[in-house]
């Protein structure tokens, strides 16, 4: 779950099934998590993956934390994005619970 606040927005990403009814949300979603922590001085890290997933036309939403990163990719689209990451040199690995994965590069 992340909570981020702009000036002009208030935005929570959860699990589908924790969006109360009535509020805007777009679902089906899976979350890829980067293996972490991952230190400041380490550069590149988003990038090498959100290039190959671009050049195949999977679009992500990011979503940063102190340690690491989170990738998510549309549920459509995760096969693709898998292999494309594998492709482009990461292990992609099963994370528990089995909507997450882990990216490690």
């Amino acid at each position: 779950m992340s909570v981020s606040r702009s000036r002009d927005e208030l935005s929570v990403t959860c699990p589908a099934r924790l969006v109360p009814g009535g509020i805007a949300s777009e679902v089906g979603w899976t979350c890829l998590r980067v293996v972490g922590p991952l230190d400041f001085s380490e550069i590149g890290i988003l990038a090498s993956l959100a290039a190959p997933l671009a050049a195949n036309g999977v679009g992500i939403f990011v979503v940063s934390t102190f340690d690491t990163d989170y990738l998510l990719v549309k549920s459509a689209a995760l096969e693709t994005a898998i292999a494309t990451l594998v492709d482009a040199g990461h292990s992609v690995v099963n994370y528990a619970p089995a909507e997450r994965l882990s990216i490690d590069g």
